[in-house]
């Protein structure tokens, strides 16, 4: 009995070793902490090599004053703020650049994509054209080319006056722009309740075709009552409205908001650019329906603009968003290129902070998190969405 017991744990042992789930397991822990031992010997390494020439570690430097000024920004900031705060105007910066070119890009993208598919000889070809010449000749130089576009524009005193107050040069783009009061809170409430009704009226709008087979104009409705409620509460309240209108003062224009050319040949860039992508993923997409569901659609009596809204796009739209996903995050990360103009970005304010303090492993380090934190945030987002227009199997 003593022997059996004694040969029963090499039997068990050898039994683990060949079971392909335990050595799975075993693989897994192996490589995860060689990866932490390599983790923590680097940062050892990094931070002994830091200490004995004397430069200081940590981000004790985010509150102390930056000393630089910024070009432009969303929210004020001087001279006299922190590291910190100017780290947030770029963050802001790059956003603002992210979420305007994703949407103009989108609408470029989806015009030319559908343009290559038009019967129309000529319009397919120019859109060929458009696709191929920009998507062959790399960012960096489109962003060169935009901004010396915009630096050649008239002066301000020879400013082209595009209407309704607004006004081109070479020191950018001048728009009207309304006062802040805080009498428009209510609005902006109202506002916002009527954004979050447009997705219940969409969803009410979409079981009621499902039951019924009767379209809602759920999104002109919608949009209508976004313009329509705020300008009622501010009519209610009494609330004043005034205009900063740009005026030419000197040498320059005063008044209204300011679109530098830095920020217009960044948005007009990397917009161009990414849409010409999105046009092919849009083509691809909507050469992947079948021919046939265009037939049945122009057969019930449907334009081939409503079969196109209607028909073909929603089913394409399953095949468009999961690559769409990877030019939205393209169009992020290559707005680090804006420090090529001068742009005042994440990547551009977090090289100054670097240049003044030494302290490149934490600015690095930062712009890093911020670029990973977004660029998870908008995969969730796409990631969500395309849950919402996949074909659900059972």
């Amino acid at each position: 009995m003593s022997g059996m017991g004694k040969s029963a744990k090499p039997t068990t042992l050898r039994a683990l070793l060949y079971s392909a789930r335990f050595r799975g397991v075993l693989y897994q822990v192996l490589v995860v902490g060689g990866v932490l031992a390599l983790g923590w010997y680097l940062v050892h390494n990094t931070l002994a090599n830091l200490a004995a020439r004397g430069i200081a570690t940590g981000l004790g430097f985010l509150g102390q004053e930056s000393g630089f000024d910024i070009g432009e920004g969303m929210i004020p900031y001087s001279a006299a703020d922190t590291y910190a705060r100017a780290l947030l105007v770029g963050v802001l910066n790059t956003l603002k650049v992210a979420v305007l070119g994703i949407m103009l890009a989108s609408v470029i993208g989806l015009t030319v994509g559908i343009a290559r598919l038009s019967r129309n000889w000529l319009i397919a070809r120019l859109a060929t054209v458009y696709v191929e010449g920009v998507r062959n000749v790399p960012l960096l130089l489109q962003l060169f080319v935009w901004y010396g576009i915009v630096t050649a524009l008239p002066v301000p005193r020879q400013a082209i006056d595009i209407g309704l107050g607004v006004f081109l040069s070479n020191r950018g783009l001048k728009i009207p722009a309304p006062v802040w009061h805080d009498s428009y809170w209510p609005a902006i409430i109202v506002l916002a309740l009527a954004f979050l009704g447009l997705f219940v009226l969409r969803r009410w709008a979409m079981e009621r075709m499902n039951r019924t087979g009767h379209p809602f104009p759920w999104l002109s409705t919608g949009l209508g009552a976004m313009v329509v409620l705020p300008l009622l509460t501010l009519m209610v309240t009494g609330a004043p409205v005034e205009w900063s209108i740009p005026e030419l003062k000197g040498f320059n224009f005063q008044g209204g908001v300011d679109l530098s050319p830095e920020f217009a040949a960044l948005l007009a860039g990397i917009s161009v650019y990414t849409a010409a992508f999105i046009a092919e993923i849009v083509r691809s997409g909507i050469l992947a329906v079948p021919h046939g569901q265009t037939e049945a659609a122009l057969s019930l009596g449907l334009s081939r603009a409503k079969t196109l809204r209607l028909v073909v796009l929603p089913q394409a739209l399953r095949v468009i968003v999961p690559p769409l996903t990877s030019q939205y995050l393209n169009l992020l990360k290559n707005s680090s290129l804006a420090v090529a103009i001068g742009y005042p970005d994440l990547v551009s304010v977090a090289n100054t902070a670097i240049n003044q303090t030494g302290q490149a492993v934490e600015g690095v380090a930062l712009t890093m998190t911020v670029y990973l934190i977004v660029s998870l945030a908008l995969s969730l987002l796409m990631n969500w969405y395309n849950s919402k227009v996949a074909l659900v199997t059972r």
